[in-house]
């Protein structure tokens, strides 16, 4: 894990490598172990290593192959990297040192753009071929790895987060009016290739993107999902083996490519726990688990110490546990704001960015739980959605007649989301309502929200999350089971059965909880103080972005004026300004 910059130039000139200085700074905490650049002619990369394999020089980025003409930047992991070696030995390539990186580059010599089919694992890359003088950017199946960039006449600018490319200038602070109907609407979801800014794109997931110097141009789609059931139909014993086998595969593969130790972000709810019982299940020895919780509030529990603490001691792992006070969360708010890509309101965001400062301290690497209530139906919007065969009115936050009322009239047009929503909700390769929905969910709008956020969180401070969950061979497996196989007993039935003979049974029939951060959860108090002078500010009040009455109204009642999903309409906005005044925008 890592980040990554860079630059091709379509006009000739020799890139300014104090440019890419400061994108690099603005990596740094992504990757703390190394730094390394590569320049030719109009061609510049730039690379913040965090060593997770092969920890010697030779792993070093931008990695250069002088022999077959390649230079690569890469962020990920690919799991089946040792697997790949071989066979690419067997074909007569030879190695020069023991990484995941030096396979890609070795895989796209001999297969070219059908090498991203063999990878598993998750990751956004640059290969310049310093012979043909072209550009190859791919980005995983899943998007779990970032990858922003800024394309204009003169040259493609390229880094792993937003933060880089303002930092080398150039980009408009012009707000997208599609990106901020998304923002508004999706709760803080613009899905690829769109952002909350003009200038910047990223590159959807399962895409591949090709530049010459001469700026020809060719993205392509090299994966999608496929939501229908394969014939024969497997019966509920087969779906739940066959389940059960590649959830075992997939925690596997990400515990063993690793030169260092790996362990869980363990919350207590049922997706994080079975990790653990799935790792004790392959054989893993000394599980390292972390918890995180914070202050109680009257009506709700600050932590779930109560279930981390039964899982922890059921397979006697190697736990720790850290409490947080609520004046914290406010406190270190502006830091993880700060690390923020693109604006988050996820509220247990800060809570992944402390969780994420004291579990670096111990490891490099933890596996998380995020994306299995998306694959395997696990909120309650979608029992509704499956009856009522819609989307919008159990997931919209605002309806496009409130963002008119919302926003400054200049940000007014058509109502993109409905439409993002409608088209691919009636996208062939689906044979149910609900297959739809959470093909859309899983494809498009986890990308930015939960995975964008954890990805954020932890590598701000160098650390790397990895989701079994999203393995695509899981995905692909999930994506084709029928819907009421996974709504059963309230959703994530298949996890549960698999669960019972692994988990505490408290663990697994408890409700549906929700990552607790009581402080930012209830619009009062403190909490409440920082979002009216954060909307009532001069820098506010002067972008004008929010039409004033609008703010008013949700100021006068703040927690009366909440979305379908219960978040706050309030926090919503204040989030948004706070990120565009932390990034000077």
């Amino acid at each position: 894990m890592c980040g990554l910059c860079g630059e091709l130039r379509f006009d000739a000139q020799v890139g300014d490598l104090d440019q890419l200085g400061r994108m690099l700074k603005q990596l740094s905490r992504r990757g703390p172990d190394d730094m390394g650049q590569f320049q030719q002619e109009g061609l510049m990369l730039g690379h913040r290593r965090l060593s997770i394999i092969d920890l010697s020089p030779q792993g070093h980025q931008p990695m250069q192959d002088t022999g077959l003409g390649l230079v690569i930047v890469f962020n990920g992991t690919i799991y089946n990297y040792k697997t790949l070696r071989e066979e690419l030995m067997s074909l007569g390539y030879s190695f020069f040192s023991h990484s995941d990186t030096e396979v890609i580059l070795k895989a796209y010599h001999a297969w070219g753009e059908d090498c991203l089919q063999r990878f598993e694992g998750m990751f956004a890359f640059a290969i310049w071929n310093t012979r043909e003088k072209y550009l190859f950017l791919a980005r995983d199946r899943m998007g779990i790895k970032p990858l922003y960039y800024v394309l204009d006449d003169n040259k493609i600018r390229f880094a792993s987060n937003i933060q880089a490319l303002l930092a080398a200038g150039g980009v408009s602070s012009e707000i997208d009016p599609v990106g901020l109907h998304h923002q508004l609407i999706l709760h803080a979801v613009i899905p690829a290739p769109r952002t909350i800014l003009k200038d910047v794109r990223k590159l959807e997931p399962g895409h591949h993107l090709r530049l010459s110097a001469k700026r020809d141009i060719e993205k392509k789609r090299y994966w999608q999902l496929n939501a229908q059931r394969p014939e024969p139909i497997p019966t509920e014993a087969e779906w739940l083996e066959r389940l059960h086998e590649s959830l075992r595969q997939a925690v596997r593969k990400r515990s063993l490519a690793a030169d260092v130790p790996v362990g869980v972000l363990l919350s207590g709810g049922l997706d994080s726990s079975l990790l653990v019982a799935l790792l004790a299940e392959t054989g893993t020895e000394k599980i390292h688990t972390f918890s995180v919780g914070f202050d109680d509030q009257p009506e709700e529990a600050g932590n779930e110490f109560e279930f981390s603490d039964q899982v922890a001691a059921h397979y006697q792992t190697d736990h720790h546990r850290y409490k947080i006070p609520n004046d914290q969360v406010l406190k270190r708010l502006p830091e993880a704001v700060a690390a923020m890509a693109e604006p988050m309101v996820g509220q247990d965001a800060v809570a992944f960015y402390l969780l994420g400062e004291q579990v670096s301290q111990s490891v490099k690497v933890v596996q998380s739980g995020q994306g299995a209530d998306e694959v395997f139906a696990g909120y309650f919007w979608y029992p509704q959605m499956h009856e009522a065969k819609e989307f919008a009115p159990f997931y919209f936050d605002r309806d496009h007649d409130e963002f008119l009322e919302a926003v400054n009239p200049a940000f007014h047009g058509g109502d993109h989301s409905r439409l993002l929503a409608d088209q691919a909700l009636s996208a062939a390769g689906a044979d149910e309502y609900l297959d739809q929905v959470l093909r859309f969910d899983v494809t498009t709008l986890i990308v930015d929200d939960p995975v964008k956020r954890v990805d954020n969180m932890t590598m701000a401070w160098g650390l790397e999350a990895r989701v079994p969950f999203l393995d695509h061979h899981v995905v692909e497996l999930a994506a084709q089971m029928p819907p009421e196989l996974k709504l059963r007993e309230r959703g994530k039935y298949p996890l549960k059965a698999i669960a019972r003979d692994l988990l505490p049974h408290s663990v697994i029939d408890r409700p549906k909880a929700y990552f607790p951060v009581p402080a930012l959860k209830y619009v009062r108090g403190e909490f409440l103080d920082f979002m009216r002078e954060t909307l009532l500010s001069d820098t506010a009040r002067q972008r004008g972005l929010f039409q004033p009455a609008y703010i008013d109204k949700l100021l006068k009642n703040p927690e009366q004026h909440m979305t379908r999903l219960q978040g706050s309409k309030l926090w919503h906005s204040a989030l948004l300004e706070t990120w565009l005044q932390t990034h000077r925008l």
